[in-house]
């Protein structure tokens, strides 16, 4: 039987229940986080419950859990369900309370619930690259949260979908600023440059990955606004997430970028991510 968090305890699947008024169905007053699972490792956990918290903390909800005590209940679903290749997923709520705009009241439970699934790793997409198209940033002005709230990212990723592409790159008045589901990046001249993290992106946590990769093995990396123009004559593009790693795109709006095919760059960034979360593999192994 599949087991899921829900609040402090870890249950069937089959017997957990969401109050119909809970603050996160009714508002989307909530945050959440996706981990990647390797080889039945958490990869980066640490730095997602940091996001987590965070997160948290700016929209006024106080997680009911120590980090320390949280960590030790998802390393516990994860072995239970005996995931190898997946995500975790979690989500803290306000709680559930009499549908009003305004916060309930301090005794109101936060509600925490976390689930995991299989998931592969998209290995034909990385070798080969994929494809996309850019659309309008209409999100709100508060990305740096990772909050419940992704309607306008859900549009933009469905256009996407139905032009035939994996991502939709979002601009806002010409500035690029990231990916529908994911982090964006430019290499021009032998440089990676990516939209600095303000409060227009969310600063991924493979993002903060790959500017850790850069920084060790002496490959420019340049938080720095890019413009539509730099976008669609820059030699590689890529994009990064939690689930898609370090995606090459090959095709932008119907155009090949670059020769067609992932960059030089962009494919030494893959390499060195493997060799990040094989690292952790080892280390969790001893």
């Amino acid at each position: 039987m599949v087991k899921v968090i829900v609040n402090d305890k870890i249950m069937d699947r089959t017997e957990a229940v969401i109050d119909i008024e809970d603050r996160g169905y009714q508002f989307g007053d909530g945050v959440y986080e996706v981990i990647r699972i390797y080889d039945g490792v958490l990869f980066t956990g640490d730095e997602h419950l940091d996001r987590f918290y965070s997160s948290a903390e700016k929209i006024k909800i106080a997680v009911p859990f120590q980090k320390e005590d949280l960590l030790e209940l998802i390393h516990q679903l994860v072995q239970e369900n005996g995931v190898k290749d997946g995500s975790l997923y979690m989500q803290l709520t306000r709680g559930a309370s009499p549908r009003n705009h305004i916060f309930p009241s301090k005794d109101t439970m936060p509600a925490l619930t976390a689930y995991t699934k299989e998931v592969a790793r998209p290995v034909e997409s990385l070798e080969n690259g994929v494809a996309a198209m850019v659309a309008d940033d209409i999100r709100w002005l508060r990305c740096d949260i990772k909050s419940l709230n992704l309607l306008p990212n859900l549009l933009a990723k469905q256009a996407a979908t139905e032009q035939g592409c994996y991502e939709a790159i979002l601009h806002r008045d010409g500035l690029v600023t990231e990916g529908s589901a994911s982090n964006a990046y430019i290499v021009s001249g032998g440089k990676v440059k990516t939209h600095p993290a303000t409060n227009l992106i969310l600063n991924g946590i493979t993002r903060q990955v790959v500017a850790r990769i850069c920084d060790k093995n002496n490959i420019p990396f340049v938080e720095e606004a890019f413009t539509l123009d730099d976008l669609y004559n820059a030699d590689e593009i890529f994009v990064t997430s939690t689930t898609s790693e370090v995606m090459p795109v090959v095709k932008l709006d119907g155009n090949a970028v670059g020769d067609g095919k992932p960059g030089e760059v962009t494919r030494k960034l893959q390499t060195l991510f493997v060799e990040e979360f094989e690292s952790v593999k080892k280390a969790h192994s001893l």
